[in-house]
C-alpha cells in the first residue's frame, strides 16, 4: 500500500476536471449532444449532487486498478505475497533487495501517461466500440469518448506513476 494513499483521492478528481472541459459546450459538449442525443432539457434533470459523486467514488476506483497497470514494481511484489510481508523471510529480504535495485524504474509522468493511454486504446475503446455498436451509436460518438477516456487516463495514470510512493513493511 502507498504510504501516500491520499493520491488516489487526488486522481480521482482529474475525471472530472477533464470532464468539465472537454465536454464544455465550447469544446465537445455539443458534438457529443448530438451524437447522444441528449438534449440540454436532459441534462439539467437528475440529482447533480449525487451524479458528481458517484462519479467521483468511481474515479476513484478506476485509480486504484490504473495504478496497478502504470505502477510495474505491483507485479513483482504482489508474487511474492504473502510472506514478503513476513519481516525476516527470505521474500522479505528478497523484496527489499528488488525495491532498493529497481524500484525507482519507470516511474515517470511520461511512463504513466503512456500506458494509461494504452489502457484507453486497448481496454476503453473496445467496451465504448461494443456499446456504441449494439446502441447503434455512430463512430463519432464512439471516438468523442475515446477521446476523453484517452487523455483522462492519461493524466491518472502519470499522476500516480510519478507520485505513489511505496515503502517495504519492516
Amino acid at each position: 500500500m502507498p504510504t501516500n494513499f491520499y493520491m488516489f483521492f487526488v486522481a480521482g478528481l482529474i475525471p472530472l476536471l477533464i470532464g468539465a472541459v472537454y465536454y464544455h459546450p465550447r469544446v465537445l459538449g455539443s458534438a457529443w449532444m448530438r451524437a447522444s442525443g441528449v438534449t440540454e432539457a436532459r441534462i439539467r434533470t437528475g440529482n447533480m449532487a449525487l451524479i458528481f459523486g458517484m462519479v467521483y467514488v468511481a474515479s476513484v476506483v478506476l485509480s486504484f486498478f490504473l495504478s496497478g497497470i502504470v505502477i510495474h514494481q505491483g507485479a513483482a511484489a504482489q508474487s511474492m505475497f504473502p510472506e514478503a510481508m513476513e519481516v525476516g523471510s527470505e521474500a522479505h529480504a528478497d523484496l527489499v533487495a528488488y525495491t532498493a535495485a529497481y524500484g525507482d524504474r519507470f516511474r515517470t509522468f511520461g511512463h504513466g501517461f503512456m500506458h494509461g493511454l494504452l489502457t484507453a486504446v486497448f481496454f476503453v475503446l473496445p467496451i465504448i466500440a461494443i456499446i456504441a455498436l449494439f446502441e447503434r451509436r455512430s463512430s463519432r460518438y464512439t471516438f468523442i469518448h475515446f477521446g476523453y477516456w484517452a487523455i483522462t487516463l492519461g493524466l491518472v495514470g502519470g499522476l500516480l506513476c510519478a507520485t505513489l510512493e511505496y515503502a517495504v513493511p519492516g
